[in-house]
């Protein structure tokens, strides 16, 4: 007998399209005021993200991974958290981790080769940069599982690439957080590439939300670039998740520059494949919808801008401006008590 046991479908998201066109029905009860500051984080990331380059390429930081054309997979993510919700970054998520409350010299400590970069400040409530692909799913699924047993209103949001949904590390945290029906969010960037390896070649699926299917998790795939429509997947599945409902949601947007700044895309990419979501800019296209809706004008725009210029000045002086770490420290932060093993080794390096 064969009969059809189950039927499944994934929803797809678009609520602002490329030429900035909003479809009311769907757009999320956010007010201007709301939108102004998605705009302003999504200008700040890329100032940030623009300026770090130019600091790799003076020598002045060391090799990272850009997030030029993904702000609103970042933003609207990081925009729908509560206080008491968790983020756990990959590699990329500089726009996210900014948003959250890390502080910009933070991360440029980070950059620079300091692990004091990876110092999350108190009370902000995400992970430091991971990474390893995919092992963050694992960490998220801790930490929700933790504030499921605690009995507290948290959920965890993590990112992960398209390539660490390949990963066993994805699928063991799936499973689990099915199994236990923690608090999760997956956030799933599909920027088309897993450093040189396209899309097409990463997975069979038709899409990457549908692997939510198999472990019991909800899944919906959502344009990337559209800030309102990665906002309200988000904020909806929060909801979800402190009801003991995980979820994964699919990115689709893409990544515009090199994998690192160690990476030389041109190698394996298409110029017109780049071309054609140049034209699909996440900050244009809300740039567009916010003039259409008064939200905006020349001054307002410029002014963002010089103030995102502004603050990513002071910051890098700040980071610059940090003191040079003392041998010691390679060894103090281990252990509580240092063991006699690296007492042995300072003292021979401090001799």
């Amino acid at each position: 007998m064969r009969k059809v046991l189950h039927n499944f479908s994934i929803e797809y998201l678009q609520v602002l399209d490329e030429n900035g066109v909003c479809d009311e029905s769907l757009k999320p009860p956010l007010s201007d005021d709301d939108v102004k500051k998605m705009y302003e984080a999504m200008v700040f990331a890329r100032v940030f993200d623009e300026t770090l380059l130019k600091l790799q390429r003076e020598g002045r930081m060391y090799t990272f991974a850009s997030l030029r054309g993904q702000e609103a997979s970042q933003i609207g993510p990081a925009y729908a958290l509560s206080a008491d919700d968790w983020l756990v970054p990959s590699y990329r998520e500089s726009g996210a981790n900014l948003l959250k409350g890390t502080p910009p010299e933070v991360l440029y400590v980070y950059f620079a080769g300091d692990e004091r970069g990876n110092s999350i400040p108190s009370p902000v409530k995400h992970l430091p940069v991971a990474v390893p692909v995919g092992t963050q799913t694992l960490h998220a699924v801790g930490i929700a599982w933790a504030a499921k047993m605690r009995g507290e209103k948290s959920a965890v949001l993590s990112f992960c690439g398209d390539g660490a949904t390949s990963k066993g590390d994805f699928h063991e945290a799936l499973n689990f957080a099915g199994v236990y029906k923690t608090p999760n969010v997956f956030m799933v960037i599909n920027n088309g590439w897993a450093i040189s390896l396209p899309r097409s070649k990463q997975t069979a699926a038709e899409t990457l939300a549908q692997k939510a299917i198999a472990y019991g998790l909800r899944g919906i795939q959502v344009d990337g670039n559209d800030v309102f429509a990665t906002y309200s997947a988000v904020k909806e599945a929060l909801e979800f998740a402190y009801r003991g409902v995980p979820s994964v949601i699919e990115c689709v947007t893409y990544r515009m520059s090199d994998h690192t700044t160690s990476d030389d895309a041109k190698k394996y990419r298409d110029p017109e494949e780049v071309e054609l979501w140049r034209k699909r800019d996440p900050i244009d296209r809300l740039k567009k919808y916010m003039y259409a809706k008064g939200i905006m004008n020349k001054e307002y725009e410029e002014k963002v801008q010089q103030n995102s210029e502004k603050r990513i000045s002071e910051a890098v002086k700040k980071a610059e401006a940090i003191q040079e770490q003392e041998p010691i420290d390679l060894f103090k932060y281990v252990y509580a008590d240092m063991p006699l093993r690296l007492k042995e080794q300072y003292e021979e390096l401090m001799s």
